[in-house]
């Protein structure tokens, strides 16, 4: 059964979502993510995927605060990415309540530094977002494409010993229009038993039960959530 992990994306300290990951389509649906991140908790959620969009855009970690508080005042096992671009800032990010981190940029452009992270932290401490558009890898929070396939990428980062990837289809990310559902069948074909956590375009039930039937691991909710299309009550039936 699919795990369900809602997402918490951070600007200016507060809980937003982006459309295709447009900074310039934002919509605030919070100003305290901790109040949130609570109430995620009360609905029997166990995990959480915030994203630091600021540290994201910037190049550099901005919300730590906001991280801090979360993990303080709730018992939720956080996944924590957005600027994170050296060691310190992931000992950073797990000294203020990360258990995970995810990266997209460095495991992309520093390779070395990426093997670094896996040797001093362990492969279960680091999430690898290959993200993607038209089926090349995306980085620098969405802002810069490259010529990389996913499933290139996929492949080289399996031998670095990456265990756990996150994959969102930028052009349906924050959309409600499905997730990338012929992408993810196609990764998993590639590379049966893959940690393959999905992301991006989900807008309801069906769409969480067919990432399950592809063999998804696990799948981020944001838009769906803070706009009412799921129920944190009908998520009980997936795994928390």
């Amino acid at each position: 059964m699919i795990r369900i992990i809602p997402a918490i994306d951070i600007i200016d300290g507060k809980c937003v979502r982006l459309a295709y990951g447009d900074f310039s389509q934002k919509v605030v649906y919070d100003e305290s993510p901790v109040n949130v991140a609570k109430k995620f908790e009360d609905a029997g959620i166990k995990r959480l995927h915030m994203v630091d969009l600021d540290g994201a855009k910037q190049g550099k970690v901005i919300n730590t605060k906001v991280l801090q508080k979360v993990a303080s005042e709730t018992k939720l096992i956080i996944d924590f990415g957005g600027g994170i671009k050296t060691t310190e800032d992931v000992k950073m990010a797990i000294e203020n309540g990360a258990k995970m981190i995810s990266t997209g940029s460095i495991a992309i452009k520093n390779n070395t530094l990426l093997k670094e992270w896996l040797k001093l932290f362990g492969a279960d401490k680091i999430i690898v977002a290959a993200d993607t558009k038209n089926e090349k890898v995306a980085v620098s929070g969405w802002l810069e494409e490259t010529t990389l396939s996913i499933y290139d990428c996929i492949e080289n980062l399996q031998k670095d010993g990456v265990k756990q990837f996150m994959c969102t289809d930028i052009s349906k990310d924050g959309s409600l229009m499905g997730p990338a559902k012929e992408l993810y069948a196609e990764i998993l074909k590639k590379f049966p038993g893959l940690h393959l956590i999905a992301s991006g375009g989900i807008s309801c039930l069906k769409d969480i039960e067919e990432v399950d039937t592809i063999g998804c691991k696990e799948v981020i909710i944001g838009k769906a959530i803070y706009e009412g299309r799921v129920t944190l009550k009908e998520l009980t039936r997936f795994n928390l």
